[in-house]
């Protein structure tokens, strides 16, 4: 191994759900570890991160690291392994700048990390730089085996495992010549699995286990499955020998399956018709055994207050410009959620969870947000800025207005805004009317962008521009000085203030037809002036104002 740096990576074997299942070893070393890193899929919500939860400390970096895609279709030049090799790409750049730092990295999986997990990714792309150490965990086989109490093999019998994505005849010619089989990768695939199991002859031999070891665990006869409700973290498991038990184990006189949704759990009978079970917590309570249409939520967090969500703005950079209202939210917040560069300004507080992601995925960190609330969390979800400005609360309200989130409360606190930030720092060239605009075509198409610049410009508007460039959109900004010149003179003042409030502040005047777009990048805010914004020199630079007034009437 060569370029060995000081910072060691672990890929922690986490176990199949059950945080109890996850080794005194691993859970050492998360608690250890500088940074913890850990996988979802665009919703935000990490299984991996759920299971390790107990053992986090406070004041850990966490790495989010959110598939761009996961069974849905991408539009990546490269297709959907396009997108996902970049992606891994991306991710072991994230890392590796924390081992070439010296800080140890633990990287969770579920499960085992080299058992059909994430972490092998991240592996081959820097075992070969950087010191990586394997913590093995218990995989979903062991724990369906464990659910199904019966004997997988025995003696001198074989197990094979396959995937549920082989193709069905396959898949059909393997299970012929196997003792006993482990099916992984279910979800979709589920369809093609179980005609494989009929055609080999084993459906009827074959059990179905969900999500194993979770408070949600579900046993049931293969052929018995509705196809419709296959989630991914599921198995189907052809035991070796005969069952010589009652399948699943608790299912004993004295025991029924509670079945809640789309999931199932066991609950004992005790006397008086109590069903004694595990919340998610695994702190036990007692309940009253219900009809079978229980949802699944009150099964795992019985009679829980929802608490709420607060999206704040902390302001554009400058803690000063933070006001004591959102303060106070921060303060009181069990639970923050946010683009990782606004979590990062937060100071830490003991107790309180982070939980930090990319500045692409507003809808899945909104979800997530009410989703935390919905469980009891008080939630402050951080946004730079005024949350209300191309920021996190008009996507946490969007999401909050479903269904399901009817009861969570929703606030929103404002902050100060980047565009009165920087015009401050030049003096009043919002003064008048003006509009704001962003120059992301993300979630809107250039064409809109480019008819409401050409709109706000007819109108003699000042304009100020939010999200004007990025390392991958370069081209808007010169796109957009060509549409505002054919409505404005060249000599019109613009503004570029970047980073302002923070550590690299710079504030400069140009004009529309100077304005030179490789100047600008993210964290550059744009204001152009109207007819009647004017410039004049101080000593202490040009000020900038666009007057109340047209002509000799003022306004009123």
């Amino acid at each position: 191994m060569s370029e060995i740096s000081t910072g060691k990576l672990w890929g922690i074997g986490l176990g199949p759900g059950d945080p109890e299942l996850v080794t005194v070893k691993a859970a050492r070393l998360i608690a250890e570890a500088d940074v913890v890193a850990f996988h979802s899929a665009k919703h935000g919500r990490s299984i991996s991160r759920a299971i390790a939860e107990p053992y986090l400390r406070a004041g850990q970096l966490e790495e989010h690291l959110v598939y761009p895609v996961t069974v849905e279709t991408t539009d990546h030049p490269g297709g959907y392994q396009g997108a996902i090799d970049e992606f891994y790409e991306q991710a072991a750049a994230r890392l590796a700048t924390h081992l070439a730092a010296g800080r140890t990295v633990a990287l969770l999986a579920a499960g085992d990390p080299l058992f059909y997990s994430s972490y092998m990714h991240m592996h081959r792309r820097l075992a070969d730089r950087f010191d990586a150490e394997i913590v093995p965990g218990i995989t979903s086989v062991s724990a369906a085996s464990a659910a199904l109490g019966t004997p997988l093999v025995e003696g001198e019998q074989v197990l094979t495992v396959l995937p549920g994505t082989m193709p069905v005849e396959e898949l059909t010619e393997r299970l012929r010549e196997t003792d006993a089989a482990a099916i992984m990768k279910l979800g979709r695939t589920f369809p093609g699995v179980r005609r494989a199991l009929a055609d080999s002859g084993r459906l009827h031999d074959a059990y179905y286990v969900e999500r194993a070891s979770s408070t949600r665990q579900r046993v049931l006869a293969a052929a018995d499955v509705d196809e419709a409700e296959v989630p991914y973290f599921s198995i189907t498991l052809v035991p070796g020998p005969t069952p010589t038990t009652v399948i699943p184990a608790n299912a004993t006189p004295g025991h029924r399956l509670v079945t809640a949704g789309d999931s199932t759990s066991t609950a004992a009978t005790a006397p008086g018709g109590i069903a004694v079970g595990h919340d998610h917590a695994s702190t036990t309570v007692a309940e009253p055994i219900r009809p079978a249409t229980v949802r699944s939520d009150d099964l795992t967090a019985p009679d829980v207050a929802p608490g709420e969500v607060v999206v704040v703005g902390l302001g554009p950079g400058d803690a000063d410009w933070t006001t004591p209202q959102v303060t106070a939210a921060l303060a009181e917040a069990t639970d923050l959620v946010g683009y990782t560069t606004y979590i990062d300004r937060v100071p830490e507080r003991a107790g309180q969870r982070r939980h930090a992601s990319n500045n692409k995925v507003e809808s899945e960190r909104a979800a997530m947000a009410l989703d935390l609330a919905k469980r009891g969390a008080r939630v402050a979800v951080v946004s730079s800025g005024d949350p209300g400005v191309f920021a996190m609360a008009a996507a946490v309200l969007e999401v909050s207005a479903e269904p399901q989130f009817k009861d969570v409360p929703v606030r929103v606190l404002p902050g100060l805004t980047a565009a009165n930030a920087v015009a401050s720092r030049v003096g009043a060239p919002l003064g008048h009317d003006y509009a704001m605009i962003s120059l992301s075509d993300r979630l809107k198409p250039w064409d809109v962008v480019a008819q409401r610049l050409s709109a706000v410009a007819a109108a003699d508007m000042a304009i100020a521009i939010y999200n004007p460039a990025s390392s991958q959109r370069r081209w808007q900004v010169g796109a957009m000085r060509e549409v505002l010149l054919e409505h404005r003179p060249p000599h019109t003042p613009v503004v570029l203030g970047r980073d302002v409030g923070g550590p690299t502040e710079s504030v400069r005047v140009t004009t529309l037809g100077a304005l030179d777009p490789d100047e600008v990048d993210m964290r550059t805010l744009l204001i152009i002036g109207s007819s009647t914004t004017t410039t004049f020199d101080t000593p202490e630079g040009t000020r900038v104002f666009t007057s109340r007034r047209y002509g000799s009437v003022p306004s009123r």
